[in-house]
């Protein structure tokens, strides 16, 4: 027999709840993207942010299993399907849905949770509160959740979900600006600076908006539209700004682990950075896969794939966590699972091209270049011309007796250096691949002095430099990098 009562705690309007006796287990779940209520499409960013807030928020429950942001919005605008059938797509005990209304100043959520399998209501609630206390609004929701699935919450995450500082309106708008464009483009990230910036003018203590700020930086420098010595200066400074307002920031920390791995060339601080994300922040599918990733490069293969098992649990419908998995197989230098796992991720996502840069090396790994040259130039077609895809094009060129063409990407790349900034070390692979390892050590030398961030992610496994890893200059190199074995 239940029982029907209501309940008001702080910002809480109403709540209505029905539960049984003995209330179902809820060790997974599932938060879908809330509708946006205002007549204003352009609110639509606010109640993506309003969801992901909510995620990030319960990620941190390490009791509690949340699918994924990209894996949620799947569903987003569904109609069709109920919620007990969503919940059995996603294998999650309990789902909520809800909704989110912006007026003027004034922020209002209502959740609706139910057990899966049974449709059972767990929570029915509607809070509300002023703009200046969103993140406050957020954290109430996640812990009204975390109370009716009874997870277990330490006395650091009550401590954190019994606060949240106010924020200002124009900044908080500001930062959900950025969050809201496509940061794998030159021009939607140079956009998202500009807004993030703005967030920090508006509000200088607002820790999300240094921690995603250092990232923007980082992404400039992952993608070679930067030097390391113009780009990871200030990602470092706005990392660090991040976790003096909020050392629980996992954003923040995973910048310092790639700032340690990449730039610095500092492992011992990006192996502590990532195991603290990891215990701040144990549901998100994007700390387990960088997880996953530091694992693989380090050799640790079965704590890397025991990691990937966990991302793909947390984002199952997410293609790009096919992208943690190949990562793993790419550092681990095992090819076969690359291609299959490659394979699928083409299937799945036809126009990633990372699937098929992936699949690329696998051919190559395999002693199949000629199968990899397709593969690469669709990738190349894709990704606009990304650098390292090219350099692995270049290779397979090299390889299979097209050296002109290979040779033609090189001289392009010397040229352009002249006027921008082209890595050194994927110019050094090219001239590897065309059997010049004198000038392919003068550009590892290059990348050494100014500590490319390309150096420590390929050195381990790159076959474009196979030729060069018996050469004394080689082992050279990783000692003076205190590369670790």
């Amino acid at each position: 027999m239940g029982v029907l009562f209501a309940v008001g705690v702080g910002g809480v309007l109403g709540k209505l709840l029905f539960r049984s006796v003995e209330p179902p287990a809820i060790r997974s779940l599932a938060v879908l993207p809330l509708t946006n209520l205002s007549d204003d499409p352009q609110q639509e960013y606010f109640a993506d942010a309003m969801t992901d807030g909510l995620i990030g928020e319960l990620s941190r429950l390490s009791s509690l299993k949340v699918i994924s942001r990209t894996s949620v919005m799947q569903y987003k605008g569904e109609k069709k399907k109920s919620l007990s059938q969503i919940g059995r797509e996603l294998h999650v005990d309990a789902v909520m849905e809800g909704s989110v209304l912006r007026s003027g100043s004034q922020v209002r959520i209502a959740a609706h949770m139910i057990y899966a399998p049974t449709d059972q209501n767990l929570m029915v609630e509607t809070y509300e509160g002023d703009l200046r206390d969103v993140l406050k609004l957020q954290r109430q929701v996640a812990e009204s959740i975390a109370q009716q699935v009874r997870s277990k919450l330490t006395p650091e995450q009550q401590a954190r979900l019994h606060h949240g500082r106010e924020v200002n309106p124009e900044a908080f708008d500001a930062y959900l600006m950025a969050n809201s464009l496509d940061w794998s483009r030159y021009q939607e990230i140079k956009n998202a600076q500009g807004y993030l910036e703005k967030a920090i003018q508006k509000d200088p203590g607002f820790a999300a908006a240094y921690a995603d700020l250092a990232w923007t930086h980082i992404r400039f420098a992952e993608f070679r539209w930067l030097s390391p010595e113009y780009a990871y200066p200030p990602a470092k400074q706005a990392a660090h700004k991040a976790l003096e307002l909020d050392d629980t920031n996992c954003r923040a920390h995973l910048a310092l682990w790639w700032l340690g791995w990449r730039s610095d060339w500092d492992w011992p601080t990006a192996e502590r950075e990532v195991r603290y994300a990891l215990e701040l922040c144990p549901n998100s599918g994007w700390v387990r896969g960088s997880y996953a990733d530091y694992a693989a490069w380090n050799g640790r293969g079965a704590e890397a794939l025991a990691e990937v098992a966990k991302a793909r649990e947390l984002d199952p419908l997410n293609p790009a966590v096919w992208n943690v998995g190949l990562i793993a197989d790419y550092q681990l230098r095992d090819y076969k699972p690359l291609m299959e796992s490659s394979r699928q991720f083409v299937a799945s996502s036809s126009n990633a091209w990372l699937a098929y840069y992936w699949l690329g090396v696998g051919y190559e790994g395999s002693g199949q270049a000629r199968e990899a040259i397709p593969e690469y130039q669709k990738a190349v077609e894709l990704s606009q011309g990304d650098s390292d895809l090219t350099a692995a094009l270049a290779h397979a060129y090299a390889a299979t007796g097209r050296r002109a063409e290979a040779q033609k990407i090189l001289q392009e790349w010397l040229r352009q250096s002249e006027s921008k900034y082209v890595s050194p070390y994927m110019i050094g692979t090219v001239y590897a691949s065309l059997g010049d390892k004198e000038k392919a050590f003068e550009y590892l030398e290059k990348a050494y002095q100014e500590k490319s961030s390309d150096l420590p992610y390929f050195l381990r496994a790159d076959l474009r430099i196979d030729s060069l890893r018996s050469d004394p200059r080689f082992q050279d190199l990783l000692r003076r990098m205190n590369f670790p074995q």
